[in-house]
């Protein structure tokens, strides 16, 4: 089980870059710098002006995830009788044609705000099953002989809300950004001094704001259930680790408005909203196999310090 969560790891972290690199390139303005797909003005390495290196360089990265995904796909199939595996091997291969598809459609579609949210979603959501094929791997040797789940517990319920409220809120906040509605609401909490927005822009941004709120409480409350029930280690960590980044998150978004939306600053955002959603993901699948008896839960359990 090596090799498949060696490979888990490094197509996850090469996704993670290609998702950065591709955020940091249309926050440039670079994002149509290829205006064609999958070679750059009809070239295989064209001319790297007007910003033209950042897009090459970004689809130079989404083709190195291919063959790792291949590889990946490969090396589960072996293993797709063990729990969990062959469910999110299934996951991996749909989301990862679709990412393919969706990278060809946001260039045909010149990068228009549905495009870029719908890319960036699946995007998110391929780098997920990534990380939940890293986490199952490492606990596939003690999973064989492990008995079903007896049944969810308030963890898995309330962190994974969280989950799925940081994955909407993170959306929205990209609709905003491939908008230009980063600036529609000049004023906190309010928009522009008025509690009733009168633009698309001001509501989508009022709608970011709201939803940020809400992945805020969620945090914050997964967090005190966690620590309540003493859960293990590894859970309490991640949540916590999670609460501090939408901390920092809400913060950077109130920079981003205050500075006017400084580049660093609004790719700083995109990345850390990214993380929020992905230690609250991996928080979800530790706080499910927490609640299933069995070694499996055990064996990752005793990999994290205890109290």
């Amino acid at each position: 089980m090596k090799q498949l969560l060696r490979l888990a790891l490094a197509a996850d972290i090469v996704a993670l870059m290609t998702v950065v690199l591709g955020s940091w390139t249309r926050i440039n303005g670079a994002g149509l710098t290829c205006p064609d797909w999958p070679l750059c003005r009809g070239r295989l390495v064209p001319s790297m002006t007007d910003g033209t290196l950042w897009e090459w360089t970004h689809r130079l990265l989404a083709f190195a995830v291919a063959p790792l995904v291949v590889a990946l796909i490969a090396a589960a199939w072996r293993k797709r009788r063990l729990p969990f595996i062959g469910p999110t091997l299934a996951v991996i291969v749909a989301l990862f044609f679709v990412q393919v598809f969706l990278g060809a459609e946001t260039v045909r579609l010149a990068n228009t705000p549905i495009s870029v949210v719908l890319h960036w979603a699946t995007a998110m959501a391929l780098i997920a099953a990534l990380s939940a094929m890293a986490v199952f791997a490492a606990a596939a040797d003690a999973a064989r002989t492990e008995p079903p789940a007896r049944g969810f517990s308030a963890a898995v319920a309330v962190v994974g809300a969280t989950a799925l409220v940081a994955f909407a809120t993170m959306c929205v906040g990209a609709y905003v950004s491939s908008s230009g509605a980063g600036l529609a609401c000049l004023s906190i909490p309010d928009c522009a001094g008025n509690v009733v927005v009168y633009t698309s822009g001001q509501f989508v941004q009022m709608l970011h704001r709201i939803a940020a709120a809400a992945t805020l409480i969620c945090a914050a409350g997964a967090l005190a259930l966690v620590w309540a029930q003493s859960s293990p280690a590894r859970l309490r960590a991640a949540v916590s680790l999670g609460v501090a980044l939408v901390s920092l998150q809400v913060l950077l978004g109130l920079l981003n408005v205050a500075l006017r939306l400084p580049t660093d600053l609004r790719e700083a955002h995109a990345v850390n909203a990214a993380l929020v959603f992905l230690t609250f993901f991996v928080a979800t699948i530790f706080a499910a196999l927490d609640a299933a008896p069995g070694v499996a839960s055990r064996r990752l359990r005793e990999s994290s310090p205890q109290r």
